[in-house]
């Protein structure tokens, strides 16, 4: 049976992928869809507008920033389907190379 798996790309304040590089992840993206490894990607926006929220014991707190104030930061992710690790490192190595990115690869749990 698969698991599951998040592949966070990692991203400076470059900005936008360049049109070849969007080439390239559409066809990552595609090559995902036709072998059944795909459920969902997503980009995401800058830290910038990161709002930390903390309501444990209702205590209503809501930073206006993000958890972490870095060079680097997600700038979004697939989550994919892989029968192992091994399967789900092989996709990860081809996102980050499509993207021309760093990504993080982490198991889902359950």
């Amino acid at each position: 049976m698969a698991k599951q798996f998040i592949i966070f790309v990692i991203d400076d304040s470059s900005g936008m992928a360049s049109s070849d590089e969007m080439s390239a992840i559409d066809a990552f993206n595609d090559g995902l869809r036709a072998n059944g490894q795909w459920i969902f990607a997503g980009g995401l926006s800058s830290p910038k507008f990161g709002n930390l929220i903390d309501n444990r014991q209702g205590a209503n707190i809501s930073t206006g920033e993000p958890l972490f104030d870095g060079p680097e930061n997600y700038s979004g992710f697939w989550l994919i389907k892989a029968d192992d690790l091994a399967a789900a490192e092989k996709l990860a190595f081809a996102g980050s190379k499509a993207c021309n990115r760093k990504v993080e690869l982490r198991p889902l749990l359950g």
